[in-house]
């Protein structure tokens, strides 16, 4: 129980000193300081990352800080897509979806190491509304299409995708960043869920039940993680600790790759 607490403070710490990265390391958390099974991870994991991200988006809409029409526009097709990649699970084994894993901590270890931010043409206004400026550039089939993908790819194997989900907002609809990241955390909560009620029917049928204990720690651990995170943040050094993390992607996605595939 203990590496479940640990795992879970690493998960939010994470995610609140550096937007996104932190539900990359759940399924990883799950399977070695846990002990889970890799496909009850991966399934677990969907509900852990949907109720961090969810109980993380409170502050932002409390404070006004979504961007509710691209919820709706990015999120039902994020939700479809997490749907369908976790239907998808039926005809793939653990070692697939963990090598797609794999691929994604590479790809997320990239973006750290660069290290910036996507900017978008116009700031999006405190309310979620956005500007003239801002209509206009909005791909709306780009970011439908986009979201479908995202969501496709991360319910395959259990992973928020908050690091593909950011840049997409701001690149393709034209959200600020600041807004961005409130955003995300909805949409991650959205097609987490409806990843996770698929996971469930899929993993009841085959006789596997779930640990709702190691769950709640998760989602409480995590949570209270982001919490610490966001008094110490100021006093990061975050360009050289987003470096860090990324090293830190690269050697747990070898590690896996030792562990479990070859």
């Amino acid at each position: 129980m203990f590496q479940a607490i640990l795992g879970a403070l690493l998960i939010g710490l994470t995610l609140s000193v550096f937007g996104s990265g932190g539900s990359i390391l759940t399924v990883p958390v799950l399977m070695y300081l846990v002990g889970m099974e890799p496909q009850m991870a991966i399934a677990s994991s969907m509900l852990v990352v949907g109720g961090i991200a969810f109980m993380g988006s409170l502050s932002f809409i409390k404070r006004k800080e979504i961007s509710w029409p691209h919820v709706f526009l990015f999120g039902i097709p994020g939700m479809i897509g997490t749907y369908l990649g976790a239907w998808l699970t039926v005809l793939a084994n653990a070692k697939i979806q963990l090598s797609v894993l794999i691929v994604l901590m590479i790809i997320g270890a990239y973006m750290m190491w660069r290290n910036k931010k996507p900017t978008a043409p116009e700031e999006t206004k405190k309310d979620g509304t956005a500007s003239t400026t801002e209509t206009n550039n909005l791909n709306v089939a780009k970011v439908i299409l986009d979201g479908l993908v995202v969501g496709t790819i991360t319910g395959f194997v259990g992973v928020g995708g908050g690091f593909l989900i950011v840049p997409a907002l701001v690149l393709l609809g034209g959200v600020s960043f600041s807004l961005a990241i409130g955003t995300s955390l909805i949409i991650i909560a959205m097609k987490s869920f409806v990843g996770f009620y698929k996971y469930f029917d899929l993993m009841t049928i085959q006789g596997f039940s779930f640990d709702w204990l190691v769950i709640g720690i998760m989602i409480v651990g995590g949570f209270t993680g982001s919490l610490i995170g966001n008094v110490v943040n100021k006093h990061l050094p975050k360009a050289t600790l987003q470096k860090g993390f990324a090293v830190f992607l690269i050697v747990m996605a070898a590690f896996i790759l030792i562990k479990s595939i070859l």
